[in-house]
């Protein structure tokens, strides 16, 4: 029998996409981006590389990955932003990658205060440009791709396989961090949205679900902000009918969000001893598990009966299920 060689006829572009995905849980977030950017030179090839996210209004990322450029370099972006007509074409069609030299002149271009303060003194000759608006959060995101040699264009075929890569791309890298916070905060209901805000309740990344639950709860509030006051660190909190917790993260804080429910009138302690009760544990085993007597377990499951309004496990069990976590 002759053995038949196998080969991949996979398109490398859907491969860098299925990449993208089936990493989330492998690459930790803070290194997420940089991979993602490795991944992308293996189809649309170039020298550098930036990804900063922020708001346009500022001016300034909050968030910015970079590939062999120096760390001053997004302050050259910055303080150049107003004369940049790429920034103006990207933000005008958002999801689009653009070339400066579709946007400025090559003759020009190189001959430009621009370009002598912002991309010559870095190497920078080509550069390929997308934003991704997020018109809900009031974030942008910009990925920009460089080349060193002025004779390499980025061609049309590029500019397509890019405009593919985008959607993924960003969604990728926001589905990575949000499932690893899932992972990192096991103890939320099931029904918990997230989102990452500075101390003025601007957002640094947000859940889509997250969003859509502020827009229903609080309609007509219209700023790119949270709509409510940031609880303190380590804070519960009922604003109309959702609880709201605040975790701080280093300079951010965490925002977990998820609709009322009866475990919410419940202490610490006391919503620890219904999810192990919950699980089927008998008083000796959930005062085990929670480091208490088993008087204790039992005191405090008779005020929560009183609390929620039931009369034995089977009741408390079936008001509660939905919200009760499932264990490893």
């Amino acid at each position: 029998m002759v053995d038949v060689p196998r080969t991949d006829s996979a398109d490398p572009v859907d491969r860098v996409i299925a990449q993208l995905y089936r990493s989330v849980l492998a690459v930790p977030p803070p290194e997420f981006r940089a991979w993602a950017l490795d991944r992308i030179n293996t189809v649309v090839p170039h020298d550098a590389a930036l990804w900063g996210t922020g708001f346009w209004e500022g001016r300034r990322f909050h968030n910015v990955t970079l590939r062999d450029v120096p760390e001053d370099y997004p302050l050259r972006l910055e303080r150049t932003a107003d004369e940049n007509p790429l920034i103006r074409r990207m933000l005008a069609v958002p999801e689009v990658p653009t070339t400066m030299d579709s946007v400025y002149p090559d003759e020009q271009f190189f001959q430009s205060r621009l370009y002598h303060e912002a991309f010559e003194p870095v190497g920078i000759q080509r550069i390929l440009g997308t934003v991704h608006v997020d018109p809900r959060s009031g974030l942008y995101s910009l990925v920009s791709l460089y080349r060193r040699d002025r004779n390499a264009h980025f061609t049309d075929a590029e500019k397509a396989i890019q405009r593919r890569l985008n959607y993924h791309l960003f969604n990728a890298v926001s589905h990575s961090f949000f499932i690893h916070l899932a992972r990192t905060h096991r103890d939320r209901p099931a029904q918990a949205m997230a989102a990452v805000v500075d101390v003025r309740g601007q957002f640094h990344e947000a859940q889509p679900r997250f969003l859509d639950a502020m827009e229903q709860h609080f309609p007509d509030h219209r700023q790119r902000t949270l709509p409510f006051p940031l609880p303190g660190p380590g804070e519960t909190r009922n604003v109309g009918s959702l609880c709201v917790r605040c975790e701080a993260m280093g300079d951010l804080y965490i925002v977990h969000i998820w609709p009322s429910g009866p475990l919410d009138k419940l202490t610490q302690r006391e919503r620890e001893i219904v999810i192990a009760v919950a699980h089927g544990l008998s008083f000796k085993q959930a005062a085990r598990k929670i480091g208490v007597a088993p008087s204790t377990v039992a005191n405090h499951l008779y005020r929560i009966y009183r609390k929620l309004g039931v009369a034995s496990r089977t009741e408390l069990a079936d008001l509660i299920h939905a919200e009760v976590p499932a264990e490893d």
